[in-house]
């Protein structure tokens, strides 16, 4: 931002302009994103609301849901967009920890009206044949390892039971 604001004052106005305009729409961006909140889903308004509660109830700490909290991807190949809430977006002003530890972060996966939600420190969607697979970077534990054991989980949904498969591979 400093290079962009020193060249500004030896640029002109119109670099002034673009400096400006870039400021105007990450303000715009982060109020339309916060009206996006009254379209969220019960679901993930609940936990939403139960995290702003938490964050009121830590010496009265102020809530914030930053950009990128909210995903809309296809979880099951069906080409409609579910939802996706990650908790690595919401920060408190009392506590940095609130939402996300050592673990990870949950992200909460809404397909359909079944929700779901895990603690992991990244995840991504790939498709390996028919199937739409979420990839999630899951704590090392879950690999017989520590935290900082490489450890990554795959699961596809199952739509005729409505739940996400995952196996641990048996290598030999």
């Amino acid at each position: 931002m400093s290079r962009l604001v020193e060249k500004g004052k030896r640029g002109g106005a119109g670099t002034r302009l673009v400096v400006f305009c870039a400021i105007s729409a990450a303000f715009n961006t982060a109020s339309a994103h916060a009206r996006d909140l009254s379209g969220l889903p019960t679901q993930l308004l609940e936990k939403v609301e139960a995290a702003q509660q938490a964050c009121s109830d830590f010496e009265k700490g102020q809530f914030a849901f930053e950009l990128g909290a909210i995903h809309r991807v296809d979880l099951d190949g069906d080409i409609q967009r579910d939802w996706v809430l990650d908790e690595a977006g919401f920060a408190c002003s009392t506590a940095v920890s609130l939402y996300c530890g050592t673990g990870g972060c949950m992200s909460h996966f809404l397909v359909e009206e079944h929700l779901f939600s895990l603690l992991n420190q990244g995840w991504d969607m790939a498709n390996i044949g028919p199937f739409r697979v979420l990839l999630a970077d899951v704590h090392g534990s879950q690999c017989g390892g520590i935290n900082p054991t490489p450890c990554v989980v795959a699961s596809v949904w199952d739509s005729d039971e409505m739940v996400w498969r995952s196996t641990g591979a048996e290598w030999e």
